[in-house]
């Protein structure tokens, strides 16, 4: 694909190598001269000098064949602006990074499809780690409606031995959870179980759930076999 990203900051390269690295077409936009001149000798990217709201610049950039644009500038009033003129040249796929909330509503009328909140996503990342230490990490979609775990499996715990199956007829897993992948170790590829698959002691498995069933869920795979 082809993707344009705006803002040449921190998040901005960090989010073109790693889309480089995936085989993608990146292209950035910056003011800063500097910024560009690393993200082409570094990177590896194209990088256009100039405002990412200019319609000169991005015309240059190619925004007419975008299949993606991220919007990752300084301030969400400038994402805001990138969001709507992505919308206007018709790019089909729009991502913008927003620091403040009172900003969500108007990147989605501009025609935002993802909007990415920084600052509650780290203070949510930081309070699941003090909270759920034992959870190796976890990631939240529908605006934090679901929640996905990735959680090892202790040594002597109630759940090891047992078949996916009979874990989710037990009355004390929750309800509206699932058990969606499963690492038999870490160096072997995750997969999809199905009922029959075995949970070892020492694997890790990623559970789907909802914010109000975490703690329910957690205790449930640790609990103490003894």
């Amino acid at each position: 694909m082809y993707i344009l990203v705006g803002g040449a900051g921190l998040v901005g390269l960090n989010l073109a190598q790693k889309l480089v690295d995936l085989g993608h077409t990146v292209a950035v936009i910056d003011i800063d001269a500097n910024a560009c001149r690393y993200a082409r000798e570094q990177v590896g990217v194209m990088a256009f000098e100039g405002s990412a709201v200019s319609t000169e610049t991005l015309i240059e950039a190619g925004i007419r064949k975008a299949d993606s644009l991220a919007a990752v500038l300084r301030n969400d009033a400038l994402n805001l602006a990138l969001v709507t003129l992505a919308k206007h040249y018709g790019v089909p796929h729009i991502i913008s990074r927003m620091r403040h909330g009172d900003f969500t509503q108007p990147l989605r009328i501009a025609g935002a499809n993802h909007i990415i909140s920084t600052i509650e996503l780290a203070v949510s990342t930081m309070v699941n780690a003090i909270e759920y230490p034992q959870v190796e990490s976890m990631m939240h979609f529908e605006q934090g409606q679901i929640e996905v775990l990735k959680l090892p499996i202790p040594y002597n715990c109630n759940v090891a031995g047992r078949s996916v199956a009979d874990i989710a007829q037990d009355p004390k897993f929750p309800s509206g959870s699932l058990i969606i992948g499963y690492q038999a170790h870490p160096h072997e590829d995750l997969i999809i179980p199905n009922g029959s698959t075995l949970l070892e002691e020492g694997s890790t498995v990623l559970i789907v759930t909802k914010p109000n069933s975490l703690h329910q869920v957690v205790d449930f795979m640790e609990e103490c076999r003894c």
